[in-house]
């Protein structure tokens, strides 16, 4: 890691010391991070079937368990003992759980069941990766936890569904669960197989021109992943357990504003174009953060043009 990287997100934020942590997807994008945050004070231990995630990711001090999510045994066997659970693991592509439901369904949903099921049988706190896309396209914004859930997708539904068995095995088991609804994420070491905004506008801006689809009027919260890895280890500690949390700035820009900042953060001098409009894209997300505030101390430190010119230090491109 550079000192660059370092800089973010510093050292005064939340702790967690003397658990042993399990985290799902650990060598993943999120859940690498969080490794890196809880490595030094817990024992920590990593699964990992690597499709999406990187052995380099893990830290030397972890303990590395290659395995599938979906296979029930070997959740079990990395689950005994723990006390904390970070599940980060997820089939992530929006376009992937169209192509494929049942895939989808079965990574993102019915693994979790299994997994809430083993940390039932150790009595370890749970927290979740849930996502934005439980909402949908809302009416109005931004969306607080409390707002209508209409997912447009198999991914959302999914992640829906999460969200739901989280809070039920709370309310019916005394299990602690805390999911979070995290908003668009970025960061280093962000899959680039995963087609994120940030991602594609980064390598747009190094190869050129930089395609908007539609007229880039919709609006995004753009979170630093050092930021989400904060609400992690706050929803670790909480006592506001068997709730959700909206993870986001509380901040938007539109999709034309995130082209823009690339292109200076990059001294790029690639064109900005516009494309026919995605079908089905939402126009507005944008979410209320006042409970996680309130409730968690959550507070993000990252302005998004910080973030990204730190990521374009580490990517090359300034």
């Amino acid at each position: 890691m550079n000192d660059s990287e370092e800089s973010l997100g510093s050292a005064d934020g939340p702790t967690v010391s003397g658990e042993t942590v399990l985290i799902t997807g650990g060598a993943g994008f999120i859940g690498s991070h969080l490794a890196e945050a809880l490595v030094e004070d817990n024992e920590v231990r990593v699964l990992d079937n690597f499709s999406g995630g990187a052995r380099e990711n893990v830290p030397d001090e972890a303990d590395l368990i290659e395995g599938d999510i979906c296979d029930e045994e070997t959740v079990a066997e990395a689950m005994d003992g723990a006390s904390l659970v970070f599940h980060e693991a997820a089939l992530v592509s929006v376009e992937e759980s169209v192509e494929n439901p049942p895939a989808s369904n079965r990574i993102n949903a019915a693994a979790t069941v299994d997994l809430l099921e083993c940390a039932r049988n150790e009595d370890a706190r749970v927290v979740l990766a849930s996502s934005a896309a439980i909402y949908g396209h809302p009416d109005e914004v931004p969306v607080s936890e409390g707002d209508s859930k209409d997912p447009a997708s198999p991914y959302g539904i999914d992640k829906l569904s999460l969200d739901h068995y989280a809070r039920r095995y709370h309310d019916l088991y005394g299990l602690e669960t805390v999911p979070l609804r995290y908003f668009n994420v970025y960061g280093p070491r962000q899959n680039p197989e995963y087609s994120a905004v940030v991602n594609v506008f980064f390598q747009q801006a190094r190869d050129g021109p930089l395609t908007i689809e539609g007229d880039g009027g919709q609006t995004r919260d753009f979170v630093h992943v050092s930021d989400v890895v904060q609400a992690n280890l706050l929803a670790a500690t909480t006592d506001h357990v068997g709730e959700p949390f909206n993870v986001g700035t509380g901040e938007t820009v539109t999709i034309r504003e995130l082209a823009e900042t690339v292109v200076e953060v990059t001294d790029s001098d690639s064109e900005i174009t516009h494309v026919d409009p995605r079908p089905g894209d939402i126009r507005h997300s944008e979410p209320d953060i006042s409970k996680a505030r309130e409730k968690l101390g959550y507070e993000p430190t990252v302005s998004l043009e910080e973030g990204l010119r730190d990521l374009a230090e580490i990517e090359g491109l300034r």
